[in-house]
């Protein structure tokens, strides 16, 4: 019998690595099998059929094939273990099946009902027909990496559509990633529309039915097109040729458990493995995308001209989070009829519960925040849930003058209807949208009202075309900019740009941006619609800096029950990490969440693999020290928050 190396389907870090096992004839990489491991059975991947037998060991046997996994797809997870630093057991469950439904048990899926998408236009602009043409040669001549740039409404869907029909006509087949399920109702209806069952929908509110019966739709060549969020860059799609990566500034691509891959990275690496062309699309890029990729360019929206983009500075006007601006475009949609949007970065009705005579604010006992007030009377922790009713004095000093600082979606809801009463209020937020058949009825409310507004966090600035938008505002630019992470000006840029851009998509629109720093950089470049220019400026800024697209950021964080004993682990991990051409920065402590006490070390690195191996590999060794003194470690590269 032929020997294989296979890879057991199992989370524990010393069972991460292949073993050898006697397979019948016939069987393939990529085979999924069933192995004895011990005293269980497991499933495992085959890696490799044909190596030599270890010496001195007797070697069992594997079960028969159960499932298979594409061949790339094995060399896709294999890779994003070593590159993120993980197992190759936890980077190949990403790629792996369940067990298959039985035959004549399939389900018909989930998001086939989805908001209905537009006809095939009549005419392409020029530069639509220019950027499919390119994406087609890039398609005979064996791949490539393209970045999409155009403003909202410039027609970037369209292209996406016309490249999976070329991608089909040459018997191929195509993956479309958006960055949440906020934004796969709508997508899967513009592709349905187009192309009807041949799409499949993959996203984490399915059932574990409906995902595996999507799978198998998708791995027996039934569905050619999958549209979905981050983890359908895994969908095992016939012959790939086309990897659409859609709103690709979007930080929701990046998985926050392990693995910690970035979907966008992923994207590329599935491309080059399968010779197939991935095209990255978005208003307002990533600096590290607009430096590195050949640029496809629509330059104008079609239709209605952009947005004009009013800042309204706080310091002089009252009224705060409603400003006398705002009530006025606001008053108009009210009589004319129509739609506004509202973005507010704060869930809950203020942002802290102050008290005015020690000073202190109401903060979580576990986690180093301020507690939130919502409409429940109750103060919330948004970090490990905690909460506790809102009280009447201040627990430290005995006051009554318990002041509420900030707004949050709930508080400007309330203000809208006392000022603004005539016009429907929607609010879309994590608390409104915990489930997506919430999130759909109230985007099709939104879509059908006569005069409403849709108040929300920046899930209402994603991807939602809606007709009739008159008026979008950002309540409160400054959230974003105080932010503590050297990307906050491009995402206040980002957020300002995107939500100017769900505005005037059928005729003029108004965008009023409220902030108390009128002059900060990325609001007077959303202000003149200026993507090229901030980029350019946010470039240099990096580079002298060394931050990304120049060197990858790799962190390690450690977590404890005692505030010293992180900084103290990473303070030794330092030592033995220290290389040529690596700046370390820290250790330093980060804020406590969960009741653990937390610190960061940060590498700004040319060789982000390497470095995160070698991490990896020292924090293997000391996991039993470490274990015992209860601390925890992440290994995160190209992290997305800092």
């Amino acid at each position: 019998m032929p020997l294989a190396e296979i890879f057991p389907l199992v989370t524990a870090r010393s069972l991460s690595r292949p073993f050898t096992y006697q397979v019948e004839e016939g069987v393939e990489r990529g085979d999924v099998v069933s192995i004895r491991l011990g005293s269980r059975s497991v499933r495992g991947v085959v890696a490799e059929v044909g190596v030599r037998a270890p010496d001195g060991i007797e070697l069992a046997t594997a079960g028969s094939v159960v499932d298979r996994i594409p061949a790339p797809l094995v060399q896709l997870a294999l890779w994003i273990a070593d590159y993120y630093g993980s197992t190759p057991a936890r980077a190949l469950a990403l790629v792996a099946p369940r067990t298959r439904a039985r035959r004549g048990e399939r389900r018909r899926p989930s998001g086939r009902d989805a908001l209905a998408g537009e006809p095939e236009p009549n005419r392409l602009t020029d530069a639509q027909t220019d950027a499919i043409a390119r994406i087609e040669a890039a398609l005979g001549a064996g791949g490539g990496h393209l970045l999409l740039h155009g403003p909202t409404g410039s027609g970037k869907t369209e292209v996406y559509l016309q490249a999976c029909a070329r991608a089909l006509e040459s018997g191929r087949g195509a993956i479309v990633l958006v960055p949440e399920i906020a934004l796969t109702p709508q997508a899967v209806g513009r592709f349905r529309a187009r192309f009807g069952d041949t799409v499949a929908v993959l996203h984490s509110a399915l059932t574990e039915a409906e995902r595996r019966d999507e799978r198998e739709r998708i791995a027996l060549g039934e569905a050619r097109i999958v549209v979905g969020a981050r983890s359908a860059v895994f969908a095992p799609v016939r012959n790939l040729g086309l990897v659409v990566v859609d709103e690709e500034h979007d930080a929701s691509y990046k998985q926050e458990s392990d693995p910690r891959y970035d979907a966008r990275t992923v994207a590329a690496k599935r491309a080059a493995l399968e010779g197939a062309v991935a095209v990255y699309g978005s208003a307002t890029p990533r600096p590290e995308s607009w430096s590195r990729l050949d640029r496809l360019e629509l330059p104008a929206r079609i239709g209605a001209p952009m947005p004009t983009i009013r800042i309204v500075d706080l310091r002089r006007e009252g009224g705060y989070p409603l400003s006398a601006p705002l009530l006025a475009e606001l008053a108009t949609v009210e009589e004319r009829g129509g739609r506004a949007i509202l973005l507010l970065n704060r869930r809950g009705v203020s942002g802290a519960i102050h008290c005015r005579a020690c000073g202190r604010s109401r903060r979580c006992g576990s986690c180093d925040v301020a507690l939130t007030l919502h409409g429940d009377e109750r103060l919330h922790c948004h970090h490990c849930g905690f909460s506790e009713v809102l009280p009447e004095h201040c627990p430290n000093c005995g006051s009554v003058e318990l002041a509420r600082i900030g707004a949050g979606t709930q508080k400007l809801e309330a203000e809208l209807a006392r000022r603004v009463s005539g016009l429907e209020r929607i609010r879309l937020d994590a608390d409104t949208a915990a489930k997506p058949a919430a999130l759909r009825e109230a985007l099709e409310r939104f879509a059908n009202a006569r005069a409403a507004v849709l108040i929300g966090t920046q899930m209402v600035a994603k991807g939602h075309h809606f007709p009739g938008v008159a008026v979008a505002a950002v309540i409160d630019a400054d959230t974003g900019l105080a932010f503590p992470d050297f990307r906050a000006e491009e995402r206040t840029f980002q957020l300002v740009t995107q939500l100017a851009g769900r505005s005037g998509r059928d005729a003029p629109g108004r965008v009023i941006v409220q902030t108390f720093q009128p002059d900060a950089t990325p609001l007077a470049f959303a202000a003149r619609h200026d993507v090229s220019g901030f980029l350019a400026q946010e470039l240099e800024r990096r580079r002298e800096l060394d931050y990304p697209p120049f060197h990858h950021l790799v962190s390690v964080v450690v977590s404890g029950p005692v505030s010293a004993s992180p900084v103290q682990a990473l303070g030794e991990l330092r030592a033995a990490l220290r290389t040529p051409g690596t700046q370390l920065l820290g250790p330093a402590p980060l804020l406590r969440l969960r009741g653990r006490h937390r610190a960061q070390l940060l590498a700004k690195t040319a060789a982000p693999r390497a470095f995160a191996s070698k991490a990896a590999a020292l924090l293997a060794h000391a996991a039993p020290a470490m274990r015992r003194d209860g601390l925890a470690a992440v290994v995160d590269v190209d992290p997305q928050s800092l």
